[in-house]
């Protein structure tokens, strides 16, 4: 992770974006040496979502407080693409 601090970041703030969205290079902004945001892909954000989700369904599948679910075919007719 790279740390830059905010004055410093205002005036590269393209770049950094740049990096963080497709390098996947995740920037933390500093303020007085303490890391106030961070800057990172929106596709981390989505992997880390897609892997709490996995990892909330198989807790609940070990709990069985999972419910039964709904079917690729039911999905398929909710959404109009199957008769």
């Amino acid at each position: 992770m790279t740390e830059i601090a905010i004055s410093k970041a205002r005036s590269e703030l393209g770049d950094l974006v740049r990096r963080a969205a497709h390098g996947r290079e995740t920037i933390a902004l500093t303020d007085h040496g303490h890391v106030a945001a961070l800057l990172v892909s929106p596709q981390v954000i989505e992997d880390l979502e897609d892997s709490l989700a996995i990892a909330e369904r198989e807790r609940r599948t070990a709990q069985g407080t999972l419910g039964e679910g709904v079917s690729h075919e039911e999905v398929g007719r909710m959404l109009g693409l199957r008769a």
